[in-house]
């Protein structure tokens, strides 16, 4: 059991790693490329790499039975639509030196989560969980003062994966089995608009060759390969403990923006962080918190019914 916690721990510190540090380096190395160029093939080689996992791991029963059911492909249209959304917004924030807002907006999607969970699915907010929501709320507004304008970024970015993972939760699929039904449902799109620009003369791949190829089939390894290592390291680990891990990745993201692409760090994004942050900590602890809680209240009912 030990063993299978730190290989968890493992696989949760490459995926929230390599989210935080690698993929904000490839989209900054591919940034002569346009951001709906990058998502096409993203999305078209991410299915060739998923689909071939799932084949050698013989993990495709589950499509089929969601092939069947019209309600379940809908779900995960609607899926794919949010989630392209996400990863084009955070494509373009890289590529025009945004990053840092990119890091704010993955701050702020767990307290999006808790607003949605409140707003669509009527749960009932705790004292702590409305004091994380309103510090939370205290630094998006610094910052729309400060800066004089609505962080619609950070927030586009925090929103869309809110409700993509909102809208997951409906469909009976695993994340990578999800995932590749999310990228078959997109990729007619996305091979139609490739097929647009390479005939018309405007693709990168007619323009660079092999060196553009090569650059783009790796945004399918960049997409799919923390996913399929979050899947791992979340099977082995308390949903809290990978919930703790998931700050890890805008962090990365805020050193590499700040220290290697010379983004500006100012004093109102500064101010804006620490609520953040502050609001993140309360929310971590009161989540902590009401774990242990329920799993002291499973042994001593467990206990009872031994007795």
């Amino acid at each position: 059991m030990e063993s299978e916690g730190k290989t968890g721990v493992a696989f949760a510190l490459c995926a929230f790693l390599f989210w935080g540090l690698v993929t904000p380096l490839y989209f900054k190395w591919a940034s002569a490329i346009p951001p709906l160029e990058i998502l096409a093939h993203r999305i078209v080689w991410s299915l060739v790499l998923v689909g071939i996992l799932l084949y050698f791991w013989r993990r495709y029963a589950g499509l089929r039975r969601s092939l069947g059911q019209r309600r379940t492909l809908l779900v995960l249209l609607a899926a794919a639509i949010f989630v392209s959304l996400n990863w084009i917004t955070y494509i373009w924030a890289i590529s025009s030196g945004q990053a840092v807002e990119a890091a704010l907006g993955y701050y702020i999607n767990p307290l999006v989560n808790v607003m949605l969970g409140f707003i669509v699915l009527r749960e009932r907010l705790n004292r702590a969980q409305m004091v994380a929501v309103a510090i939370a709320a205290t630094g998006v507004i610094n910052l729309t003062l400060q800066l004089g304008s609505v962080p619609w970024l950070a927030l586009t970015l925090a929103c869309t994966f809110g409700i993509y993972g909102l809208i997951r939760k409906t469909a009976p699929l695993a994340s990578m089995e999800g995932l590749f039904m999310e990228t078959v449902l997109l990729t007619p799109f996305a091979l139609g608009y490739i097929f647009f620009l390479e005939i018309g003369g405007q693709g990168t791949v007619g323009e660079t060759g092999w060196s553009g190829l090569f650059l783009l089939i790796l945004s399918g390894p960049v997409t799919a390969l923390p996913l399929i290592w979050y899947a791992s390291g979340a099977r082995r680990l308390r949903f809290s403990t990978i919930g703790l891990f998931q700050y890890l990745a805008p962090t990365c993201i805020v050193l590499v923006a700040v220290f290697l692409f010379g983004e500006p760090f100012t004093t109102a994004h500064l101010i804006t962080f620490a609520c953040i942050w502050t609001a993140l900590a309360i929310y971590s602890f009161d989540s902590l918190r009401a774990s242990r809680t329920r799993r002291a209240a499973a042994i001593a009912a467990a206990a009872n019914q031994a007795g």
